[in-house]
């Protein structure tokens, strides 16, 4: 397979254009102004809010235009994570994409087909007039991923439709009609510096090779989080040396499973062989238990230049506790839905800041709205048990199944001609930006779906290519078949 055979054509043409506009979540400046020159060039009305979300209305195709009005969604933010040894400045420089059988994929980076796909295939459908449609408005919208930012601000009377499409789910032949809620918690513990006395060995100790994945539509496959597994090694090694903290870092993005952690941490100089015989012991006995999981799962001691200073003890040995003890992971799954996870929490990252402060960045997620409410609480009474400041995020909501809706009972019908089987019906626990939309336009019918990518927010991400057609002749489907107002 060639990139320029790919089908639909229209599809991969944008999808590869937008490959080369820099568009991480909070900068999105670049694809706003895309976007803006494409309803331009199209001669389609094009409208962008305060925040930078833009929407752009195409007329309905000749004989359609009594169809109730159909507004298609996807956000223009990506994940922006890269394997260590990749050099990629994702301000600036394009995603390059390459086949891999039948998966395309980029080249050590995320692919940003979480939701490029979907912000392509509302292109394909704006440039293309031989597409039998009523009339659309394409919304696109900004920061989905680190905080719903273009949703929340969403004002009422931006759109006018009566049916919404997402376009921002990954399995294909699955239709979702409801998502998670979700609340961040965010720890900080100050601490003083300390200095560290001579006769010191300093080292480097390092966790790599997981998988990671997305904190919602991952967070039940039990993948290991990189912050969990140094801190179990830090928490061993507090007990039994004369430890000193002198750095931690671990993971990076809210909804992302941490794939990497390190710390620097210094022992007396009589220990260091000791200290390396336990890793190696440590970094076996976690190896099995992750063994099926976690194949790739990497634990590094390596000699490191010596610091001056490190965190105080007392502070060392509370942070280590909280991590410890915080919760990560699946706490509760759905008695309605089977196979649905319903509430969980991800540990996501470990960071340290100006003024003597390490941050811990939380998130949990339930679809009942009172369980979120729990998780968060019980995060952040294990932090303020070990002396952290603790807040929250502003939080998002669910968004409710409704199984009586007409656009699903069209999507459904549609899929069952079109490829003889059945449509799964699913609510999904990773956030979807839909339980906003219908915060301010309640009378909104919506589904969700879109082609199959595996590995989102994380280097592994990549993209089912025979799923997208699939997926785009279903879609075309559903808009010829678009009931009358």
């Amino acid at each position: 397979m060639e990139k320029k055979n790919l089908k639909p054509a229209g599809v991969f043409h944008f999808f590869e254009e937008i490959c080369q506009v820099p568009r991480p979540s909070k900068k999105e400046e670049k694809i706003i102004a895309y976007l803006k020159a494409f309803g331009e060039k199209h001669k389609l009305k094009t409208l962008t809010d305060e925040v930078g979300n833009v929407l752009i209305k195409k007329p309905a195709t000749p004989g359609m235009e009594n169809r109730k009005t159909v507004i298609l969604q996807s956000h223009v933010d990506m994940v922006c994570e890269k394997n260590n040894d990749v050099k990629h400045d994702f301000l600036t420089d394009p995603i390059e994409t390459e086949i891999d059988g039948e998966w395309l994929k980029a080249k050590g980076t995320t692919l940003g087909a979480d939701n490029g796909i979907g912000v392509a295939t509302e292109l394909a459908i704006l440039a293309d007039d031989s597409i039998e449609h009523g009339p659309i408005e394409c919304l696109f919208t900004i920061d989905e991923e680190t905080g719903l930012t273009g949703a929340f601000a969403l004002k009422e009377g931006f759109m006018n439709g009566d049916i919404l499409l997402n376009l921002d789910s990954e399995d294909e032949g699955e239709l979702f009609i409801g998502c998670a809620g979700g609340i961040d918690s965010v720890a900080e513990f100050t601490y003083k510096e300390v200095e560290i006395p001579a006769g010191y060995f300093f080292c480097k100790v390092q966790v790599k090779g997981l998988k990671g994945g997305h904190s919602g539509g991952d967070i039940h496959l039990g993948r290991g989080n990189a912050n969990k597994l140094l801190n179990r090694f830090l928490s061993q090694t507090l007990k039994k040396y004369d430890m000193y903290l002198c750095e931690i870092d671990g993971g990076n993005l809210r909804n992302a499973i941490a794939r990497e952690a390190h710390a620097i941490i210094a022992v007396p100089e009589a220990d260091k062989h000791a200290l390396r015989t336990d890793l190696n012991v440590f970094a076996a006995e976690a190896e099995a238990e992750n063994a099926v999981v976690e194949p790739d799962l990497k634990f590094i001691l390596e000699s490191e230049t010596s610091h001056q200073k490190a965190i105080d003890k007392d502070t060392t040995k509370r942070l280590l506790q909280a991590i410890y003890a915080v919760p990560h992971g699946v706490f509760a799954m759905s008695q309605d839905i089977p196979g649905l996870v319903e509430t969980s929490t991800n540990l996501a990252s470990i960071k340290m800041k100006p003024n003597h402060v390490i941050r811990i960045e939380t998130s949990q997620r339930s679809s009942t709205t009172s369980s979120k409410q729990d998780i968060a609480n019980m995060v952040r009474t294990v932090f303020e048990m070990a002396g952290a400041e603790v807040s929250f995020g502003d939080g998002y909501p669910g968004w409710k199944p409704n199984p009586h809706s007409e656009i699903l009972e069209i999507a459904t019908e549609s899929y069952k001609r079109l490829f003889g089987v059945e449509a799964k019906v699913k609510a999904i626990h990773a956030g979807l930006e839909c339980g906003l939309f219908l915060d301010k336009y309640p009378s909104l019918d919506m589904i969700s779906f879109g082609p199959t990518l595996h590995g989102v927010h994380s280097p592994d991400e990549r993209m089912l290519i025979p799923t997208v057609e699939k997926f785009w002749n279903h879609l075309l489907d559903i808009l010829k078949h678009v009931p009358t107002k």
